[in-house]
């Protein structure tokens, strides 16, 4: 299987400037470096349709209601870098998403961490019991 990178899915990035808050002065106001990717996972050509459910699944929070997902950076002063930035970061949060989770193998606790536990419930228990006034009988 192909890595992510060699897909070809750069192709289906689509990149929009806009300018960047921070500090930079004159040239701030002037430049357009801060720079948006959007991606349509739903209509990409290039990922079988089990890879766009878990990823559609595991980046759910970043996917908008068309179905993108939205990476901006505006770290750098220069568009060309903060475009570099987020088509890593986009390849990076793909490749995290894509990957197969472990499964969860069942442990049972130790017999002295059981024992640790009961007897740590008996002291604690003690202490309440000593805080009670005395009963008069």
């Amino acid at each position: 299987m192909k890595g992510i990178r060699e897909r070809g899915l750069e192709h289906e990035f689509d990149y929009q400037t806009s300018g960047s808050s921070g500090p930079g002065g004159q040239h701030v106001n002037k430049t357009q470096s801060r720079v948006e990717l959007r991606w349509n996972v739903r209509d990409s050509e290039r990922l079988s349709e089990e890879e766009k459910a878990r990823l559609s699944h595991r980046l759910a929070a970043r996917i908008n209601n068309q179905g993108e997902l939205l990476i901006t950076s505006q770290e750098s002063r220069s568009q060309h870098v903060n475009k570099e930035k987020t088509r890593e970061k986009c390849f990076a949060l793909i490749e995290e998403a894509l990957k197969p989770r472990k499964k969860r193998k069942k442990t049972r606790p130790t017999g002295s961490s059981i024992e640790k536990r009961l007897k740590k419930k008996k002291t604690r228990g003690e202490k309440k019991r000593l805080r009670k006034p005395p009963s008069e009988e």
